[in-house]
């Protein structure tokens, strides 16, 4: 099986005052460009889902089994961005928090988050999976670093630590999706405690099966999940739904 691989370049001590910054190149264009799916989007915009509504709360599903909706949550005082697949998603210092819909296959899906602020950057990002059956939405991944505040190189090891413990890559055992390849960088910080730039990457691993459990279920992560294994060559043993051990 791979493990999460936590990689920070960022080379915090045990104390976390110690840091060494790499050179990071200048963020993205402040726009959204790329494919958004469901009725909530409209060009490069969509609202975030009713989530006192039951059900998917308007997000609604993907046109095929072929493909699974995520929601990306944006939340920050500053801009910020989520790169996933092709798709940038760019939220403005105008909105406090942001939601993009985007349809995945199965496999693995690069996804790169981005803060970049002079005087200290801040983002707070969530990915959630959508169950077409189920209509419940699954804590695939989430990463916040100064939300509310401003990151500092201590938070970063305290979240380190934390994703670290996550079993088998999985956040959220009721759901199909695991994370691959977590490793993020940070830039200049002019008072050697807060970095002003942020850059998070990692891989989305889609499983081919749907998720068949609500978000929540005490029973996920026992027994088999139906179907078959992820589409980038894992099998059943190492799917997020069973019990085996990482």
């Amino acid at each position: 099986m791979r493990l999460l691989v936590i990689a920070v370049a960022s080379g915090i001590a045990a104390c976390g005052a110690s840091t060494t910054q790499v050179a990071i190149g200048p963020p993205p264009p402040p726009s959204t460009s790329g494919v958004l799916a469901g009725p909530l989007c409209s060009g490069d915009h969509c609202s975030c889902h009713d989530e006192s509504a039951p059900g998917d709360g308007g997000a609604g599903t993907p046109t095929d089994d072929a493909h699974k909706r995520f929601e990306i949550r944006l939340k920050s005082p500053q801009a910020i961005w989520a790169t996933v697949g092709q798709t940038r998603m760019y939220k403005s210092v105008e909105r406090a928090e942001a939601c993009f819909y985007v349809d995945l296959p199965a496999g693995e899906t690069p996804v790169e988050l981005r803060a970049s602020d002079p005087n200290g950057a801040a983002g707070s990002w969530e990915i959630h999976e959508l169950g077409t059956k189920t209509k419940s939405y699954y804590d695939t991944f989430s990463f916040n670093c100064g939300v509310p505040g401003v990151c500092s190189f201590d938070e970063l090891a305290d979240t380190k630590q934390q994703l670290a413990a996550t079993k088998k890559n999985v956040r959220d055992m009721c759901g199909s999706t695991r994370i691959r390849q977590l490793t993020w960088e940070t830039g200049h910080a002019p008072d050697q405690l807060h970095p002003g730039e942020l850059v998070v990457s990692l891989h989305l691993d889609v499983y081919k099966w749907a998720p068949y459990k609500q978000h929540g279920d005490p029973s996920c992560g026992h027994g088999k999940p139906p179907g078959e294994g992820s589409a980038s060559g894992s099998d059943d043993s190492d799917a997020p739904g069973d019990d085996a051990q990482p």
